[in-house]
């Protein structure tokens, strides 16, 4: 069956349906039945339609690690790692996790700019830049839905920061609107044709983004977008965005539309037409998930193994900033190792909020050492304290005291504490939505456990929640506390809720009974049906100098170091943007005490974005390994050891000073967030100012000798053609190696602002020791264009330039471009 008459099938399936319904049917479906799904109508073969947070990741319906979910690495280590066709291969893996859940959309991939360094979610968002960024999206995009589960690029638009996101009122010009923020999303909608679209909490020109004339123009009638848009989770506030391209709205089943929209349409104030419209689009994309009718989901058609792809996409995007010919590592020639550094045990393999997942086990750097190298001694020091919050109890160290098995129980209990409902889990990191438990019914929640510590040592230990919680150790209360939330923001008050802790003296094998009472508070609104509770640990407060001075005295006795250094929950999560780009607490002076004990020390950065780091040039190599999925610890042992390459390269330009950073304000003045800076952002704000970074976009180093040697172009295009430019890249070298091929634009004598250069086209090259290969760049002319009265093409001369970042090309070529006479 041919695309267009397939088309025709689905017109006259969805016409039908359509007939069939009422006005109230209709409106239903317009609303989600619960937090994570539609509602059904079975007379005319809807089911429901499950969506899931993403967007590294399918954590499915629960948030309960008895479903547990792949976790990938994060989407600035996947952007680093500058490769379409390893995006597709992520998006497929992850269609691939959502079929296994019963998942029909993927609330992803997140394709917002790093707009400044201090946006707190940029660990989900790819890339300063719009057209890598919407490269990438558009191959996610591709991966997902080839493999039958539905995309949903978010969030629409100018979401850039955290600070204030349900009412901030973005200020951005048209030029900046188009060639920037638009263009990311512009791709994953034309070419990858996505079957959803996330509208955004914030407000684009005065004008809240799910009631705006962007989900019509461009979105709709100039980029031919026909699938669903669906709010992001509460971003609906008012029934006049019915009359608005807004589809769906989440999650339900209250909402503003409902009864308010049957009573709108039946007195004439909206149109029924509307309505249909909207409806028409929800069972297309029935269809195209395999949920109307007959229609059956698509067959799985790119199937790899999950576990094995998430530690190959960490070495991918892996970036060696430095390396003083310390890397890789001989392991033969390793006598010891000193591991130092509080996210080298507790390691961050995703940021925080609503992406993320519940993996069944995670792979730290410590462990990723031990495991490659059984024989050798590695020893781990804490060295610093990083970490905020507290992590959970490992299911291991944990007896359940009804069951004897590991874990805990969870019981709820009604105003006279009589248990209604009861759960054996295996974390001690726990949420619930909608009706997966009696959020609404109970008075109060108990957890309790027995803790068997892994080693003798003394520790906090604790809760986190909203709201009054008890807490008792071996039967003594020790903690008896009203928690407020720390945050204004609804998203991270319910994923970060405030802690409270005691210091514990633990030995190891002695079990410690832990049982913590939450008294639950009558509440209403959208999330009234959920709840997040934890217990964990977390270090104690302690002589920072000792820790420094027993790790630098670990790395001194030892052959290497590696001190792994990082971000925690309270710098990089959904809700929260950046205070500073400095390393949390003590870090830097932990890596400068290392280093003067040994020069053999490498630092690992475990971060989602940009950090600080004044110690760069005295250390032996550094690393990024971004936030880098559950095979993170084994992905670096390889990048290590040298059994892969550090394959990833700077999505985003990195500072030396904070001081130096063009764009840096995320907070919002009287409401309003400017973007002052027009099409200057990331790299092209940098060399706007002239100031230096220390690395700029597209920066990263390899294992071996390798270089652009030759480059070829057309000379002249017409205007809305693409151009191929053509680099070869030799390989001098003793191994195999992996080059980025970067291609920009630039036009000094142009007659409207620019750039003083920007990315137009990239692509990937492996290349075997002592070879060389040809790899060709697409360059749509497009990318040359300025928006204007629409597209405009300045007559003339560009120059193309060719190399590895932003400032490093070598290589030029002259392009101009014709306009049709």
């Amino acid at each position: 069956m041919t695309d267009m008459t397939a088309n025709t099938v689905h017109d006259t399936e969805i016409d039908s349906a359509l007939a069939a319904l009422t006005l109230e049917e209709k409106v239903l479906i317009l609303t989600g039945q619960d937090f994570w799904s539609t509602p059904a109508i079975e007379r005319i073969g809807l089911r429901s339609m499950v969506l899931s947070d993403g967007p590294s990741g399918v954590r499915g319906p629960v948030w309960d690690e008895r479903s547990p979910s792949l976790n990938l690495p994060s989407a600035s280590a996947l952007s680093a790692a500058f490769d379409p066709a390893l995006a597709h291969r992520y998006g497929a893996v992850a269609a691939v996790e959502a079929r296994r859940k019963g998942v029909d959309v993927v609330l992803g991939p997140t394709v917002n700019l790093h707009r400044s360094p201090r946006g707190g979610r940029h660990f989900e968002a790819f890339s300063e830049d719009p057209v890598l960024t919407g490269e990438l999206a558009a191959a996610y995009v591709n991966g997902l839905q080839d493999n039958g589960v539905a995309a949903t690029p978010k969030h629409f638009v100018a979401n850039d920061s955290e600070t204030d996101r349900f009412t901030v009122d973005v200020k951005v010009g048209d030029r900046a609107l188009r060639e920037l923020y638009l263009l990311a999303f512009e791709k994953a909608i034309v070419e990858a044709k996505a079957w959803l679209v996330m509208s955004a909490y914030n407000s684009i020109n005065g004008i809240t983004a799910t009631e705006n004339d962007l989900l019509e123009a461009p979105l709709n009638s100039d980029w031919g977008f026909d699938g669903v848009v669906v709010s992001d989770w509460t971003a609906v506030r008012s029934l006049a965005s019915a009359t608005a391209s807004q589809d769906l709205v989440m999650p339900g089943p209250d909402g503003p539309w409902g009864a308010a929209l049957v009573a709108a349409v039946t007195d004439g104030s909206i149109d029924e037409a509307a309505i249909d419209r909207k409806v028409r689009r929800l069972l297309h994309l029935a269809i195209r998930v395999g949920a109307l009718g007959d229609h059956g989901p698509a067959l799985l058609v790119h199937v790899e193994d999950g576990l094995a792809f998430a530690r190959t996409a960490s070495a991918e995007g892996t970036v060696l900033l430095e390396n003083k010919r310390e890397l890789p590592w001989n392991s033969n020639e390793l006598a010891s190792i000193a591991v130092i550094g509080n996210n080298a045990d507790v390691v961050r393999t995703q940021g925080g909020g609503s992406a993320t997942v519940l993996p069944e086990r995670t792979v730290s750097p410590l462990e990723g050492l031990r495991n490659a190298l059984p024989h050798t001694p590695v020893t781990y020091s804490l060295g610093a304290v990083n970490q905020v919050g507290l992590a959970g109890i490992p299911r291991e160290q944990m007896t359940n005291p009804v069951t004897g098995e590991q874990g805990l129980r969870v019981s709820f209990r009604n105003g006279a504490g009589e248990e209604i409902f009861h759960e054996d889990r295996l974390s001690t990191e726990l949420v619930w939505f909608g009706e997966s438990a009696p959020i609404r019914q109970a008075r109060e929640v108990e957890l309790a456990f027995s803790y068997v510590p892994s080693r003798t040592e003394r520790l906090d230990l604790g809760f986190a929640a909203t709201g009054h919680g008890r807490f008792w150790l071996n039967g003594e209360l020790v903690i008896d506390e009203v928690m407020v939330p720390e945050s204004d923001d609804l998203g991270a008050a319910f994923l970060s809720p405030s802690t409270s802790s005691v210091a514990v003296d633990l030995v190891e094998g002695t079990p410690v009974d832990i049982r913590f009472v939450y008294a639950c508070p009558e509440l209403d609104g959208a999330l009234a049906g959920a709840l997040p509770l934890s217990v964990g640990t977390r270090p104690t407060s302690t002589d920072e100098d000792a820790l420094i001075a027993e790790a630098a005295e670990a790395a001194r006795t030892s052959t290497v170091a590696l001190v792994v250094v990082g971000t925690n929950a309270r710098v990089e999560s959904e809700g929260l943007d950046r205070e500073s780009l400095a390393l949390p607490g003590r870090q830097d002076d932990l890596v400068r005490a290392v280093v003067a004990a040994n020069p053999r020390t490498v630092v690992l950065v475990n971060a989602g974005s940009p950090v600080l780091m004044p110690w760069r040039n005295d250390v032996a190599a550094v690393l990024v390994g971004w936030f880098g999925g559950q095979e993170f610890g084994d992905a670096i042992a390889d990048v290590l050891l040298g059994l892969a390459e550090p394959g990833g390269r700077l999505p985003t330009t990195w500072p030396a000073l904070e001081s130096d950073v063009p764009v840096l304000d995320t907070i919002p003045v009287d409401g309003t967030l400017a973007y002052d800076e027009g099409i200057h952002i990331g790299y092209r704000a940098w060399l706007r100012t002239g100031a230096t970074p220390a690395y700029w976009f597209g920066h990263g180093l390899g294992y071996t000798d390798i270089a652009i040697t030759e480059v070829s172009a057309p000379t002249s295009a017409l205007a809305g053609e693409s151009v191929e430019v053509s680099a070869t890249v030799t390989n001098t070298g003793a191994r195999e190696g992996k080059h980025v091929v970067q291609v920009f634009a630039e036009r000094p004598d142009s007659s409207v602002d620019r750039a003083a250069r920007w990315l137009v086209g990239f692509a990937p090259v492996r290349v075997p020791a002592g070879a060389s290969a040809t790899v060709s760049v697409t360059v749509p002319t497009r990318m040359l264009a300025h928006w204007g009265e629409g597209w405009e093409y300045e007559p003339g001369v560009f120059t193309l330039r060719v190399g590895t970042t932003a400032v490093d090309l070598p290589f030029s070529a002259q392009l101009s471009v014709q306009t049709a006479s």
